[in-house]
């Protein structure tokens, strides 16, 4: 069955619900702002599963063709379209026939609206042009060391080819052959064929292309600067690529360019390559040194090295002999921009900016990011002191002058030092720097900075006007004809023209935008997953609408199922341990055809001394405990961890624990792990009460699971609804992260770590002890302020909860809502009797979810089963004096 359009919420048994659902692909498309993707909840056999073309031809016409070109692997692409044929036909003609019925649900009110509204999914979203995908969004844990950085089309006349700097070498993509189609693909799933090369020690930093003379330059974090020969592909190449010796792929020649890491490259007007690195070192390597080492011949390459790094001019050295000094000689070269226009190289730090004459290679002027000229001359000295100089020998006057000129050096680079840390950690927010640099066709410079801002100067660098279309960070510039595209940090692409009028944006991808590329009538962005996808350089515009419907009338070319069972527990342990016999009994009994399970644990260890120190582990980024610890080994001595399940993460926040485990035979379709927590307790810095959620990515789809905590008694209503609100709103996902063993030996942070600990044990004796909190919670709200500054960023208007651009987010825990007038014994009369319809109405959260105050848009199942509060311990039967449904189950789910 295909769910509708609005949320989806279900509450399950005791201590599991399990479902099965299929999960609907769409290769084209793998964040929140693209693909549909369907779940549905009947008990339909498992289709097959087929690798799906990632890169589609735009006009691609299904019938076969005399003309097309007898590749090898062109009969298997034709029959893996076939067989998506097939399967999508046999889909829609199934879908005629009554199915399974589905589950009975109850939805809460208040969804499809605000923060609640799902994310878009279609075959081809509405919202953004189409696009053709060079990388799919690869999962994490595939490209560790691997990571692509950067791109750059270089054309020499035979077509167009992207090449990418990726953290173990060089990876090149022939356009002209092989963007459309896709009958080959690399040995990475859904990849186009590609060519790499051979691994080189440090990663690429930068690349720069040189077309007319077939040359690549890469820059490395060793200082190394390497000269890579562009590929033929003239002739026809049979086969798969990915082959690093073939096609002439290989090292020119290379040589040590700087001490540190070359961070910026250029290549300017003249041919001569301009490199920058750490603390304000630029160089230049002349073209007629390299002109003649790419002449020598193959058995004289040797010398090609030698000859260009002994011809460099070293432009720091050379300016501050001559007396000048200003901080940007102290700042690391970031950026570099050739002005072909004006013949001028523009060097950028983070803060600060240096014109050059490209040909004489002068320093014409410094001026920071607001268009104030710094002052690069040595104060001039009195008469008194010339005629004191004057009469020493000149090699006194010298080393004092040189010994002068280091110490003000030295200062000023210290003082710079502490202003880069002061910024980069917690004294400052430097949201102003440098982040993008690019000249357009009308001879203007524009750059991007961190607080979104876009900054337009003139060539020769007078700041004219700035202008703000997004409130996030400006991650790349690009330019083509009359254009500028824009990258975010956000994964947005927005399009202006030259007189910085918005044209159109989109979601390009659900990561940062790194780079961007022009190429083959295509702009290629680089997202941070490695992922790189293609758009026409005429978009925005009238042909969008063309292909998008062309492409959703194709759905079944790039659309497969697959089925998955998720088994989801949670239970409140009491600060108790389990018997293997019951953990065996929860999960190892029921675990035989699962995929994921989901351990949500609530109350593995309390206690006030716990909480505080709990709460001052969070602070260092620390958590865990041996408690925790016991769980998590017991749980996958259950689920015989390694040869059937694997753990994907898990995260602890005082006594609630999340784990998520998935069975090996789909392990490489799971990834992205990334973990949250969000305390709920006193001053919402105490973990007693809160969640913690884990999200992952499940064949190319996110999954968030959450555990909550919230309020008790049975009067907290308002509290508990409100903890809901703060964890939807402000639960952010980081990377799980082990770092138990970096912490050792930091004392100052394990002092202060002591230090809060006490005063959060304090603050837990008065609260339990009822005194006055007036001044107590003053400082409790600052500490939190500090502690928890990323989360305020969520509080921000224009950006939507994490958990709402997932596909699918369920919550489990111990939610503490509790049964409304309704005394203990009528309530277990009712229960005897299996009467739960009427107790169903007496339910609190229920009514909150009627009312649109919690859980917005989200639906549960009907409730089945008895209340599963409160239990005496190694005994049968309920007891206690009040009743809550406990261990609730919920599911969302939004269709994409």
């Amino acid at each position: 069955m295909e769910d509708q359009n609005d949320d989806a919420l279900l509450r399950g048994s005791k201590f599991h619900t399990l479902e099965k659902f299929a999960i609907r692909s769409e290769s084209d498309e793998e964040d929140s702002a693209g693909a549909t993707r369907k779940f549905s909840f009947n008990d339909a056999a498992s289709l097959n599963y087929q690798k799906s073309p990632r890169v589609f031809d735009r006009f691609y016409n299904s019938s076969s063709s005399e003309d097309e070109e007898d590749d090898v692997g062109s009969s298997s692409n034709y029959q893996r379209r076939l067989d998506y044929m097939l399967q999508f036909l046999d889909r829609k003609l199934s879908s005629s026939t009554p199915p399974d019925q589905p589950l009975p649900e109850f939805a809460g009110s208040g969804g499809g609206i605000g923060i609640f509204r799902p994310p878009v999914r279609a075959p081809v979203h509405p919202n953004r042009p189409p696009s053709i995908e060079i990388r799919p969004h690869l999962l994490r844990e595939t490209q560790v060391g691997r990571f692509l950085r950067n791109i750059v089309c270089v054309d020499d006349g035979n077509g167009p080819q992207l090449w990418a700097g990726s953290e173990c070498g060089i990876r090149v993509w022939d356009l002209k052959n092989d963007i459309y189609g896709g009958s080959t693909e690399g040995d990475e799933e859904g990849t186009v064929r590609y060519w790499r090369s051979a691994e080189v020690p440090a990663a690429v930093l930068c690349v720069v292309g040189d077309g007319g003379n077939r040359v690549v330059w890469s820059g490395h974090r060793d200082g190394r600067i390497i000269c890579w020969k562009m590929l033929d592909f003239s002739s026809k190449v049979n086969g798969k690529g990915n082959d690093g010796g073939r096609n002439g792929f290989h090292e020119v020649f290379s040589w040590q360019a700087h001490r540190g890491p070359v961070l910026s490259m250029v290549a300017s007007s003249y041919g001569d390559i301009w490199s920058g690195s750490e603390g304000g070192a630029i160089k230049i390597w002349p073209w007629e040194a390299i002109e003649k080492s790419l002449s020598l011949t193959t058995g004289e390459r040797y010398m090609a090295s030698l000859l260009v790094e002994r011809s460099y001019i070293d432009l720091r050295s050379q300016v501050t002999q001559n007396g000048a000094c200003c901080n940007f000689f102290t700042s690391d070269v970031k950026y570099m921009l050739s002005d072909h226009v004006g013949a001028k190289v523009w060097t950028a730090s983070y803060q600060s900016f240096a014109l050059w004459d490209a040909r004489t290679k002068e320093l014409l002027k410094v001026f920071n990011i607001d268009g104030q000229i710094e002052n690069m001359s040595v104060d001039s000295w009195t008469e008194d002191e010339k005629m004191k100089f004057a009469s020493g020998s000149k090699e006194k006057t010298q080393n004092s002058f040189n010994f002068f000129q280091r110490s003000r050096n030295a200062i000023l680079g210290a003082a710079d030092a502490v202003r880069r840390a002061a910024a980069k950690g917690s004294f400052g927010d430097d949201n102003r720097r440098i982040e993008a640099l690019i000249a357009t066709a009308d001879g203007m410079i524009w750059i991007g900075c961190a607080n979104g801002l876009l900054v337009q100067w003139d060539g020769n660098g007078n700041r004219l006007r700035e202008f703000q279309f997004h409130a996030f960070a400006v991650q790349s510039l690009c330019t083509i004809g009359s254009r500028i595209w824009v990258g975010y940090i956000s994964g947005t692409v927005q399009v202006l023209n030259l007189g910085a009028d918005l044209l159109g944006q989109w979601i390009a991808h659900k990561s940062p935008v790194l780079d961007f590329a022009v190429g083959a009538g295509y702009i290629f962005t680089l997202a941070n997953h490695g992922g790189i996808r293609g758009w026409s350089i005429s978009s925005p515009g009238p042909l969008d609408n063309i292909f998008r419907a062309e492409l959703a009338g194709k759905e079944f070319l790039y659309t497969r199922l697959e089925n998955v069972k998720i088994l989801a527990g949670t239970w409140n342990v009491g600060q108790g341990r389990a018997t293997p016999d019951s953990l065996v009994s929860w999960l190892g009994s029921v675990a035989a055809d699962i995929d994921i399970i989901v351990v949500g644990l609530q109350e593995v260890e309390m206690g006030a001394g716990f909480l505080a120190v709990s709460a001052a582990k969070e602070t260092m980024g620390l958590e865990g405990s041996s408690a925790g610890q016991w769980w998590l080994d017991m749980i996958g001595k259950t689920l015989d961890e390694g040869s059937t399940f694997s753990r994907i993460g898990s995260r602890q926040l005082a006594g609630l624990l999340i784990s998520v485990w998935v069975r090996n035979s789909i392990r490489g379709h799971v990834g992205d792990a990334d973990v949250a927590a969000v305390p709920c307790g006193l001053g919402r810095a105490i973990g007693n009460k809160g969640a913690v959620g884990l999200r992952m990515r499940v064949y190319g789809r996110v999954m968030c699971f959450v555990n909550c905590h919230f309020a008790a008694h049975l009067e907290a209503v308002n509290r508990r609804n409100a903890d809901f609100d703060h964890v939807y709103r402000t639960m952010i996902f980081s990377r799980p992260s082990n770092i138990l063993n970096a912490a050792a030996g930091m004392v100052l942070h394990l002092i202060l770590c002591c230090l809060l600990a006490c005063s959060m044990l304090l603050l837990s004796l008065v609260y339990c002890s009822s005194l006055p909190l007036v001044l107590i919670a003053a400082g409790a709200t600052s500490a939190v302020q500090v502690l928890r500054s990323t989360n305020a960023i969520i509080n921000s208007t224009d950006v939507m909860p994490e958990l709402s651009e997932a596909d699918m987010v369920v919550f489990v825990g111990d939610f503490n809502y509790r049964l409304d007038s309704i005394s203990y014994d009528e309530a277990r009369d009712f229960v005897s009797q299996r009467s739960f319809d009427w107790l169903r109405e007496k339910d609190q959260l229920r009514a909150e979810m009627k009312a649109g105050n919690v859980f917005q848009g989200m639906r549960e199942a009907i409730i089945k089963f008895p209340p599963t509060y409160k239990f005496e311990k190694h005994q049968p039967g309920l007891a206690g004096m009040t009743m809550k449904f406990y261990m609730d189950f919920f599911f969302l789910s939004s269709r994409i």
